[in-house]
């Protein structure tokens, strides 16, 4: 399948590209000390390691979310849909390990999920999660953009995205085959360009999602 075939070469090309940057990703991270915890909730931290943080946290809950989903397929998928969603989900896993490794010690903690609101036997439910969760991912990526100073992680981010923003557009083809929905208005504004919402906008959107408590008060805001 051409689709399938699309997503591998991407997996592959995200696999050379952590081989190739995460050595001086964390580089740039290793200078950074860790932000002190705060009472309440997992802190993200500050600056560009807060902003690493917080894309680190979103890539937990995508991964976490498609590794459930292939271990337990819902009812009447496809072998086309079980692909496209395998590669979905290893593109994630390595976006995660990708920022888990770039972090180094200035990683947050691995998250707890709570998925109870998703019925994973549902194809509806299934699809109409990830549709959220690739919806916002990119969301998140575009309104973080303007908030990251050093230009490495910026670059870095803006190939992620843009493999999230490709994911979104798969999903949303999934639910609505041969419409214009993967550039819907819902996303897409009159100036053709993408959403974008800040942090504390998603972690309030994304919070429902997981039993841990994030904390982005830290987060930089301009």
């Amino acid at each position: 399948m051409a689709k399938g075939v699309t997503f591998k070469n991407r997996r592959n090309f995200l696999r050379n590209v952590g081989l190739t940057t995460t050595a001086s990703f964390a580089l740039l991270a290793v200078g950074c000390k860790k932000d002190d915890e705060v009472a309440v909730g997992v802190n993200l931290g500050s600056n560009d390691i807060g902003i690493l943080n917080y894309a680190y946290a979103l890539e937990q809950l995508e991964a976490a979310f498609y590794t459930q989903v292939i271990a337990t397929p819902y009812s009447g998928i496809s072998t086309a849909e079980l692909s496209l969603l395998t590669d979905i989900r290893d593109h994630e896993i390595i976006h995660r390990e990708f920022f888990k490794v770039a972090l180094g010690t200035n990683a947050i903690q691995a998250l707890e999920v709570n998925f109870s609101a998703i019925d994973f036997t549902s194809r509806a439910s299934v699809l109409g999660t990830a549709k959220v969760f690739e919806d916002t991912g990119v969301a998140a990526y575009n309104g973080a953009g303007k908030l990251i100073k050093d230009g490495g992680y910026l670059l870095l981010a803006g190939k992620i995205v843009s493999v999230e923003a490709r994911h979104a557009a798969a999903i949303r083809d999934l639910l609505s085959p041969l419409s214009i929905s993967f550039a819907g208005d819902d996303i897409i504004d009159t100036n053709g360009l993408d959403a974008a919402k800040k942090p504390a906008d998603i972690l309030a959107a994304v919070q429902p999602f997981l039993t841990t408590k994030l904390n982005g008060s830290n987060l930089p805001t301009s």
